[in-house]
């Protein structure tokens, strides 16, 4: 009889208790960062906690105002590690109030009935981080259902992936936006391969609910029609596939085919997304339609990356950013403060590297016809605009990542971690390309050896919070 591990295969009941596993220790090492990071020590913690004060006490929705940000009492307080005596002025520090409200609408209630415990909004976050667990794992396994190593290795790597951890065992409108991205794209996938339950109304509610949560999720508005577009356009071509009538794409007959889809999803999105640009426009005016304008007139003093380039030079500042970018992808904690340690940034660049040659490993292997693969040819179309889609999600999460640092200068790598699933399945297939290599050479190397690397990722958590967290933030 064969390994269990070595016929980890769809449907079986090993990957979904691995899974399951894989959840547990999420929820224990998110719940020790959620109790043991020193308070306050997350970045733009204390104004997302203030943001829900206010929602919990006075209803929805705070108006962020000049005094709402004050630098260098933030200076004083993240140099004092937060200290007792300095915080008497803490409700003042309300810069987050311009965000859209579901993310504190949700948790004040949690807010009122913990007496504003800031661990038990903390784990609140934590739960809706776990949505962003199982999704990952769904994701890859509708889009490779013969690889689920692969999806309980992307699951892993976004569970334990210290700095996203760390964001999601914090208190953060992050934890729902990326929730919100992450339903999503899964739902575009599912939709990609023609899923009947998965309805052009359901994908505009999922982006109005995240244009109702926070502004990150703009770029949806454009990748889920263009979804929608694409996964009409092969239907027409394959209608005994999918239920299409025949239709020539480029003519009026086209047209009145699609355009019913877009308004079914526009509708939903735009009368969410709506609601709160209808409130900005009333509370900042035209045409500051998601408060920006305002917020940016508040936070003066905050460091801007023209004058950083004026400093050091366009190289100088290129140099700056990509280092600091990768190291605070990966883990720089508190306010930026807290680095790793420089062996392990540098054992982290080595699997990137691993990882990468994997990728070549598989494409070469895959043109070869060495790699299980379709063979009907209309999923082989399918599996290529899904890849197609997926690679879109990492580039317009560095695109946003880039636009956001014209101005104000933030190598915060946790600002891409609306592309966190695709870009851990990325680095994932590209470990299982070598387990593949070497599983021909050595049979030891079964479809679960692709896991354990980022499974081993809880542990690193668990080294960071104890030997480096919460000694450098606690008082």
């Amino acid at each position: 009889m064969s390994s269990p591990t070595k016929n980890l295969v769809p449907g079986t009941r090993y990957s979904v208790l691995i899974l399951a596993l894989i959840l547990v220790g999420y929820f224990m090492v998110g719940g020790l960062f959620a109790i043991k990071t020193p308070a306050w020590q997350a970045p733009d913690e204390p104004a997302h906690y203030n943001y829900i004060l206010q929602v919990a006490s006075n209803g929805c929705c705070p108006k962020i105002e000049v005094g709402d940000w004050d630098s260098a009492y933030l200076d004083q307080l993240k140099a004092a590690k937060f200290a007792p005596d300095l915080l008497a002025n803490l409700p003042s520090v309300q810069y987050e109030d311009h965000q859209p409200p579901l993310y504190y609408l949700l948790e004040a209630p949690v807010f009122t009935l913990t007496n504003g415990s800031l661990t038990a909004l903390r784990l609140l976050s934590l739960v809706m981080g776990a949505g962003i667990v199982l999704c990952a794992y769904g994701l890859v396994r509708a889009f490779l259902p013969e690889k689920p190593q692969v999806a309980l290795g992307t699951a892993a790597l976004v569970a334990f992936l210290p700095q996203h951890l760390a964001g999601l065992a914090s208190v953060s409108n992050d934890a729902l936006s990326n929730l919100l991205i992450a339903v999503t794209l899964l739902g575009t996938v599912l939709y990609l391969k023609g899923e009947p339950s998965i309805k052009e109304w359901h994908l505009g509610l999922l982006v109005g609910l995240g244009l109702l949560t926070k502004v990150s999720t703009i770029f949806l508005i454009g990748f889920v029609p263009l979804v929608i577009v694409v996964r009409w356009w092969m239907d027409s071509h394959q209608p005994s596939v999918r239920g299409f009538p025949s239709a020539n794409p480029y003519n009026l007959d086209g047209i009145r085919q699609v355009l019913p889809l877009l308004v079914a999803f526009f509708i939903p999105a735009l009368i969410l997304g709506g609601i709160w640009w209808i409130h900005s426009i009333n509370t900042y005016g035209f045409p500051d339609l998601f408060g920006l304008r305002q917020h940016d007139k508040v936070v003066t003093g905050q460091p801007r990356t023209a004058e950083l380039i004026a400093q050091v030079g366009f190289a100088g500042y290129l140099k700056m950013a990509i280092q600091t970018t990768f190291n605070s992808f990966w883990g720089q904690f508190g306010w930026m403060g807290v680095p790793m340690p420089d062996w392990i940034y540098a054992v982290l660049l080595g699997l990137l590297a691993v990882a990468g040659s994997g990728l070549v490993i598989n494409a070469q292997a895959s043109r070869n016809g060495l790699r299980p693969f379709p063979t009907d040819a209309n999923e082989v179309i399918t599996r290529r605009v899904i890849w197609t889609f997926i690679q879109l999600a990492i580039l317009l999460a560095v695109l946003e990542y880039i636009y956001y640092n014209t101005v104000f200068l933030q190598f915060q790598g946790r600002y891409m971690f609306t592309g966190i699933i695709p870009m851990a399945l990325v680095i994932v297939l590209g470990i299982d390309g070598w387990r593949v290599w070497l599983s021909k050479r050595v049979s030891l190397f079964y479809p679960l050896v692709t896991v354990i690397p980022f499974a081993l990722f809880a542990l690193l958590d668990l080294y960071l919070l104890w030997r480096v967290i919460v000694p450098a933030l606690a008082l």
